[in-house]
This record gives C-alpha cells, sequence and structure tokens, in this order.
C-alpha cells in the first residue's frame, strides 16, 4: 500500500511521526501549510491522511462521512478498532476522539481503486488555499490572521452511486462561504467521475477563524509564503 512510509502499526494501534505526516503533506497532498512541518509551533496531522489511513484500513464504502474533532499531535497512538459496523470513532490511548466516521453500502477493499480516490481526492484538499480559499476571502473582503493563518477540518462525506471503477477523478462543482462574526464556514461541493461516468458526489466543509477585514497586501503575503514552502519542498 501506498501509504505505507507515513504511518506505523503495532496490533490495531497507529501512530503518525511529524517527518511522515510532513512527508505526505507535502508529496502526497501538495499541501504546505505550516502547520504541518516538522518543528511546527502548532503542528498537527493532516486531516487527509486520517481520512486515507481510515480508507485503507476498513476499506471503500459507498456512503462516507467524515466529522473531525480534534488536531493529531506528532506520535499520538491512534486507536483503530477491529469492526464492521457502521459508525466507528477514531481516539487515542488516552480516549480522546478525533474523527468520527459513519459508513453505508457496499464495500470494497482494492488496494488500486482506494489509492486513486485517496490520491484525487487528497490532491483536491491540498490545493483548498491558493486556488479556493484565497478567491473566496478576496470575493467576501473578509481574510484570516496571517499571523496565525488557522483553517479547521470540519468534515467530509461522499456518495458513490458505483463502485465499479479502478481509477476515479475529482472535480470541484460549488463553493460557498458564510461569514458571521470573525468565523467563515466555507463549503465545497465536489463530483467524482470515472472517465466520462459520473459515480458519485461529495462535501468538505472547513471553518476560517480569526476573520478580519480583507488587505490584498497581507493575503499576497500569505499567498508568497505558501508558495515559498513549496519552491523548498521542489529544491530539496
Amino acid at each position: 500500500m501506498f501509504l505505507t512510509p507515513y504511518f506505523k502499526k503495532e496490533n490495531q494501534t497507529i501512530t503518525v511521526l511529524a517527518e511522515q505526516a510532513s512527508d505526505f503533506a507535502k508529496g502526497v497532498a501538495q499541501d504546505f501549510n505550516p502547520i504541518h512541518s516538522v518543528g511546527a509551533k502548532r503542528f498537527c496531522v493532516p486531516g487527509d491522511l486520517l481520512f486515507s489511513l481510515v480508507l485503507a484500513e476498513y476499506g471503500l464504502s459507498q456512503k462516507m462521512t467524515f466529522n473531525f474533532a480534534g488536531m493529531v499531535g506528532a506520535g499520538v497512538e491512534l486507536q483503530f478498532p477491529e469492526t464492521t459496523e457502521q459508525q466507528l470513532e477514531i481516539r487515542d490511548d488516552k480516549d480522546k476522539l478525533y474523527l468520527k466516521v459513519e459508513r453505508l453500502g457496499d464495500v470494497r477493499h482494492c488496494q488500486t481503486q482506494i489509492e486513486s480516490f485517496i490520491r484525487s481526492y487528497v490532491a483536491f484538499s491540498g490545493h483548498n488555499f491558493t486556488h479556493v480559499l484565497v478567491p473566496m476571502m478576496e470575493q467576501h473582503r473578509v481574510m484570516i490572521n496571517p499571523a496565525r493563518p488557522l483553517v479547521i477540518y470540519e468534515s467530509m462525506s461522499f456518495d458513490l452511486t458505483t463502485l465499479d471503477f479502478e481509477q476515479v477523478s475529482l472535480s470541484l462543482v460549488e463553493q460557498e462561504l458564510t461569514v458571521e462574526g470573525k468565523r467563515g464556514d466555507v463549503t465545497l461541493k465536489f463530483e467524482l467521475h470515472s472517465g466520462d461516468k459520473l459515480v458519485g458526489t461529495g462535501i468538505k466543509t472547513l471553518v476560517m477563524s480569526g476573520l478580519r477585514p480583507y488587505d490584498a497586501e497581507l493575503v499576497k503575503g500569505m499567498v508568497g509564503n505558501y508558495e515559498s514552502y513549496r519552491t523548498e519542498f521542489e529544491q530539496a
């Protein structure tokens, strides 16, 4: 499985080291958020890696919903329960909840299919900041705090009409930002295709906190910093 370099598993305990999380964020998801960089003050494991590990462990179900409840630090001992139940929870060894998962319908454990699904989704997800969130902030004339650019991954769900595919691609079809005071709720709707065939739809939600009036120069600086992390990675 292509995820093998990005986690360690012993029995039903999975841990992700900072280096593994950072390598996944940059190398697989193309996500250069500094919060996923080794040594970051508020480091956390990418939510997309948790999502990917669930698919690798439990398979791809026709309908799945992921609700994120907390940020996972480096080396946290996550417990992946042995279960066939429709609902499951990912907690650590101290019983702290990080992720709730609900799954319905048929299930497939095809590694080729799961890898394609993961790669398509996390590539889309990793590009959200520069390609989706920045234009939305400009449109709504608000911005996150450049000194502490916090965007929280809240939930993701998808509904597949069929599991009869190996390769899948994802495209964004609708986006919305609702601003209430210093909070911004982002909803991204996407479609999943296998070749020319529509095989499913999905929704991702994010929360932007600490919103303030839009400042074009500060946003330009944030984007510049983000792209500099990409350049550093590509030249390493």
